[in-house]
């Protein structure tokens, strides 16, 4: 045996790596998209440079958009986070500035974490962390004073009002608990001090500060009255001689121990001059307030305590006052600043005004009857009303009694709201438990079930239900809600699992999408099949709406395009096979001519596309003088003549106007020869004689003259509506110029008459003159274009006098001489947009 040679088979071509597939840990060397993905993702938690990330998206994105996602994200992550550190220097410089202030402001801390979210500021970071807690630290601690200013305020008036109880005790009561009391007021003064000395109380509103000054004025001068009548009951009481207190309690316990009558238990004709000592008394105590207000009128000096010393002093004596001093007192306590003086009679009125409106809430017509929160509510604003009014005046035990009944008859209302509220809250209640216990039975029931579609329907109608479970509490739904959700998750966690599952199935069926679409040859069994697949995916598990659209085009655009691309393909296949030297005189004449015109085409020149137009009509009626002679040669009988060109099928000839060739025997078998009985149809001798039809074309050659030609007709039309749109450019340049000589001839636009395109002509070098709104109106209907909305009162106005007058134009008839008169008138920007939008369409339907 011949040993053979020894032959070196060469090695496969190895790809060179990418540079940057060392870097990125092998991502470009990966196969799939997925691999790619994870790989970048592991060489990502590395925390590459900016620039090399930036250069791995550029190359990626290039080969796998998918895979350079994960780049692309962690680069916008860079970006934000470099936007945000720079939005983060100027709030930290914000929050610096609030914090650097003695006295902050509560609705500016507050409105600083609001905006600087807004602003997309990241406030979980350092150093806005570290600002935000320091503000939030600032405004609890002044929200916290806040609230123990209003504590004492309120501690305040409770003490005054166990002064004022005691005056209507005995003095020896009083006296037993005063040091008790002094020890309370002593105490509440100190309380007072810590809250003024406070690191706090700059920032503290201004209105709870004045009323804590307030307060403790109002406290001083009622315990200083109170010590001062007590001394003077305790030296009546020791002295008989001794002026009586001024309580008049105290005062009738010191006569009765002195053996004298009481003036309270006298009888009525006694008491008369005991209440006309009454205003006296009552008019000392108010004057002496006054008199500590008088001086301070029209000075810059702190007038707060002294308005409310005069102030409590009305509240305790108002009553006992007659009109002249009340109206003294209301001008001097609006001359010292306060606005709401004292207006003891005005008060009454509101009063009476808020229980005509306590009343009002159950005496309703019928139909009209107030639901329970809004009752509810009205009550608690009245009562807050209330409230105000006493604070301001001397309180009106008569009125007070009207209007706590009132409010009491009304509450019934809210009570029975509330009942039947609680009643169906429980009733809710019960109804979303024993959901939440029929969702769990439910998941139970099908957790190894696979009608995906079934439990897609059941977990929605779930849904519904819960939603139309009726209203609870907010802490009850806060539970409820929690429950819930517990339950619909376990319920729903086959369902998406078998979505999750789904996705990655049409996720794969995607990449081979791509890749059916991407080969070149278009394998359809391979399609069909994919295509059932899917079909039969998507039928199985449901997917949501918008996604599962979002995949479906994915899938369907690779496969489209491919489809897209098989009739060009086979188109020019069908070119390239064509052999010219196989093709007749005729053909490749046409064939010549079809090239000429798709080469005018492609020039853009409507007098060179016309030309080739016209010869290629030439070619088409040129015969060949063989062809020509085939009719004379046709007659005589001719031999068969032996020649080595494969016999071809011929193509029929399908164009209008063309005649078929006559059949070689009739149809169903009957002989030919004259027809019989058939009736006399006359002669037809003057039958009119088809010319005779040009030579047969070839396959390519009738399909590139035909092709040609929609390509030019397309051509020229587009040519066409360039031209008119330069047309009216130049007009409207005209018009804006006042130049005759810039309008464009008649042909140009369109097939209009010299006389109308004269009178143009004149309108546009004349002065202008007149209004042209009339004629644009006209115009627009004429064209059937829309009218500016300011101008469809007056369009509606016109079309109704055209429909009632009879001798009336149509514009549609006259649209050349409103053209001209408004090219008269005075141009303006609307008025030539509103001209040109009806010219596009007068002219081309004029063409």
């Amino acid at each position: 045996m011949s040993e053979a040679p020894e032959v070196n088979p060469t090695p496969a071509k190895t790809p060179e790596a990418h540079p940057l597939d060392a870097v990125t840990g092998g991502a470009f060397s990966a196969e799939t998209s997925g691999d790619r993905a994870a790989r970048l993702r592991d060489w990502l938690a590395t925390s590459p440079a900016h620039d090399v990330l930036q250069e791995v998206f550029k190359e990626m994105n290039a080969r796998d958009k998918g895979a350079a996602r994960v780049v692309r994200e962690r680069l916008d992550e860079l970006r934000r986070a470099k936007d945000q550190d720079a939005i983060a220097v100027e709030w930290v410089a914000k929050a610096q500035a609030l914090l650097a202030q003695p006295a902050l402001n509560l609705a500016d801390a507050a409105a600083w974490q609001r905006d600087a979210a807004k602003a997309g500021a990241p406030l979980s970071r350092e150093p806005l962390a570290g600002f935000k807690a320091q503000l939030a630290e600032r405004i609890k601690a002044a929200e916290d004073l806040q609230h123990r200013v209003q504590v004492q305020k309120e501690a305040a008036v409770l003490l005054s009002q166990r002064i004022e109880v005691l005056s209507t005790k005995s003095w020896k009561d009083a006296a037993a608990v005063q040091e008790a009391l002094s020890a309370d007021v002593a105490r509440w003064q100190e309380q007072a001090q810590a809250l003024t000395e406070d690191a706090a109380w700059p920032s503290l509103d201004a209105r709870l500060a004045q009323q804590l000054t307030s307060s403790r004025d109002q406290l001083r001068v009622v315990w200083d009255a109170f010590v001062s009548a007590l001394a003077v009951t305790q030296a009546a009481a020791d002295n008989a001689e001794a002026a009586l207190p001024p309580v008049p309690v105290w005062a009738d316990e010191i006569r009765v121990g002195r053996g004298l009558p009481a003036e309270l238990a006298a009888d009525a004709p006694a008491a008369k001059p005991a209440k006309g000592d009454a205003p006296v008394k009552a008019a000392a105590v108010v004057l002496q307030a006054a008199q500590v207000l008088q001086p301070l009128v029209g000075t810059e000096e702190d007038k707060t305590a002294a308005i409310a010393g005069l102030r409590a002093a009305l509240r305790q004596h108002g009553r006992a006052l007659d009109a002249e001093v009340i109206q003294q007192m209301d001008a001097l306590l609006e001359q010292a600043g306060d606005a709401r003086g004292w207006k003891p009679q005005a008060v009454d009125a509101e009063r009476e005004a808020l229980i005509a409106k306590a009343k009002g809430l159950v005496d309703r017509p019928e139909g009209q009857t107030l639901g329970g929160r809004k009752v509810q509510e009205t009550l608690r604003q009245l009562r807050e009303q209330w409230k105000l009014l006493d604070q301001g005046a001397v309180p009106n035990h008569g009125l007070w009694k009207q209007f706590d009944e009132a409010c009491n008859t009304a509450y019934k209302l809210v009570e029975g709201w509330l009942d039947k509220l609680r009643t169906e809250s429980a009733q809710h209640k019960a109804s979303r438990t024993t959901l939440i216990e029929e969702l769990r039975a439910w998941g139970q029931s099908v957790k190894d079930s696979k009608d995906w579609k079934g439990m897609a329907r059941s977990l929605r109608q779930f849904s519904e239900r819960w939603r139309e479970g009726g209203h609870v509490g907010e802490k009850l739904y806060a539970e409820l809600q929690q429950q819930w959700r517990q339950a619909i998750n376990e319920a729903e966690a086959p369902l998406q699992q078998a979505q999750k599952d789904s996705l990655q199935r049409r996720q794969a069926m995607i990449e081979e999408a791509q890749a059916l679409g991407a080969a070149p040859a278009l394998q359809i069994a391979a399609i069909k099949a994919l295509q059932q697949r899917w079909q039969a995916e998507a039928q199985e598990v449901p997917v949501d709406r918008r996604q599962e659209q979002k995949l479906w085009d994915a899938f369907r655009k690779p496969l489209d395009e491919a489809f897209s691309r098989k009739p060009a393909e086979r188109g020019e296949r069908g070119s390239r096979a064509v052999n010219l030297e196989s093709l007749s005189a005729h053909d490749r004449a046409v064939l010549e001519a079809s090239q000429q015109l798709e080469a005018a085409n492609a020039e853009g020149d409507a007098q060179k596309i016309r030309a080739a137009l016209t010869a290629l009509e030439e070619a088409l009626r040129a015969a060949p003088a063989a062809e020509a002679a085939q009719p004379a040669a046709a007659a005589a009988p001719a031999a068969p003549v032996a020649t080595d060109r494969p016999v071809k099928a011929v193509r029929g000839d399908d164009r209008p106007g063309m005649r078929k060739e006559a059949p070689a025997a009739a149809a169903g078998g009957r002989k030919p020869g004259p027809r019989q009985d058939r009736g006399d149809r006359g002669d037809r001798g003057d039958r009119f004689e088809r010319p005779a039809r040009g030579p047969r074309l070839g396959d390519a050659a009738f399909r590139a003259q035909r092709e040609a030609q929609e390509h030019a007709q397309s051509a020229l039309r587009k040519l066409t509506a360039q031209a008119h749109g330069e047309a009216l450019t130049q007009l409207m340049e005209a018009w804006s110029k006042r130049d005759a000589a810039l309008v464009p001839p008649a042909q140009e636009l369109g097939k209009l008459s010299n006389a109308s395109r004269n009178s143009w002509h004149a309108a546009v070098g004349a002065a202008a003159k007149g209004e042209a709104a009339e004629s644009l109106l006209r115009l627009e209907m004429a064209a059937d274009v829309p009218t500016p909305a300011d101008q469809l009162s007056a369009r509606r106005a016109l079309q109704l006098q055209l429909l009632t007058n009879r001798k009336a134009t149509d514009p549609r008839t006259t649209w050349e001489q409103d053209v001209a008169a408004v090219l008269a008138a005075e141009r303006s920007d609307s008025a030539a947009q509103r001209l040109q939008s009806a010219l596009k369409a007068l002219l081309r339907g004029s063409k």
